[in-house]
């Protein structure tokens, strides 16, 4: 079982990705994919006046704050419209893919944070009517149910809380959850970076490969949105994930790529 994430940024070369994954699965390579959602959520928030607004932890982590107004204008684009055009694309290529969100048959359950502290000028203070969520479980044997029937299936990254709130989770920490579940060997995330450099933005110091046991330690060269990714490869292997691979989604071949080991590889 493999495991793609796609990332939610402009830039990721989507129909590239998509044949990439349409060849594997046509070769007989189970698949699972998971995306975001970040860039159109941003761009269609702003249209509708609800512009998005982000926040940054004590620990230095930046999420989108998601009220209940952004929570439903995140739905609209990543379950809504993203799923069902990559579901598109790939029967198109002849992949019989299952689009479905963490919501659906409780594929992802999430507590909902009940309050979150963030840094704002320098201050630290607490939001609340935040419908975010850390996913705790994730419902494995649907994903077998889906998979063993022929189906690829594609996640849009909302969770359902215990108390049946649906909840924006990140789609990288989401993406690790899934490939442990599934039992995956490999998680491949694509962004729209050759994977994790060394000096940000500088792209001839990509790092090529980190020991597993060190993950944690390369936070530090992690800037913005990386930090989550390196976060939820930390957690992917610490689920018996056996490698983790970030990888440029923008070229012709970034799934062949990232599994001919191009990329920062966490092995």
């Amino acid at each position: 079982m493999i495991v793609v994430k796609i990332g939610g940024t402009n830039g990721v070369n989507v129909d590239a990705v998509m044949t990439d994954i349409a060849a594997c699965v046509t070769a007989g390579q189970k698949m699972i994919v998971v995306h975001g959602g970040s860039g159109e959520t941003n761009a269609i928030s702003e249209q509708l006046g609800h512009p998005p607004r982000f926040v940054t932890s004590p620990s230095g982590y930046t999420s989108r704050y998601t009220d209940r107004a952004t929570l439903e204008i995140f739905a609209m684009v990543t379950s809504g419209k993203i799923n069902t055009l990559l579901v598109e694309k790939l029967q198109k290529l002849g992949v019989n893919a299952f689009g479905l969100s963490g919501v659906d048959g409780r594929l992802m359950v999430a507590r909902r944070k009940e309050a979150i502290r963030i840094v704002e000028n320098g201050k630290q203070r607490m939001l609340r009517d935040d419908f975010t969520g850390k996913i705790e479980t994730v419902n494995g044997p649907l994903l077998a149910l889906l998979v063993d029937a022929g189906y690829t299936p594609v996640i849009a990254p909302l969770a359902i809380s215990p108390e049946g709130e649906a909840l924006n989770v990140d789609a990288d920490r989401a993406a690790a959850m899934v490939a442990g579940a599934a039992g995956a060997g490999q998680l491949i995330i694509l962004s729209n970076v050759p994977g994790l450099l060394r000096q940000f933005p500088d792209e001839s110091t990509l790092i090529a490969h980190i020991d597993k046991a060190k993950v944690e330690q390369s936070l530090e060269f992690a800037e913005g949105r990386m930090r989550k990714k390196v976060l939820g490869a930390s957690e992917a292997l610490a689920l018996g994930v056996g490698k983790v691979v970030f990888a440029d989604g923008r070229v012709e071949r970034p799934v062949a790529n990232a599994l001919a080991g191009q990329g920062t590889v966490i092995s």
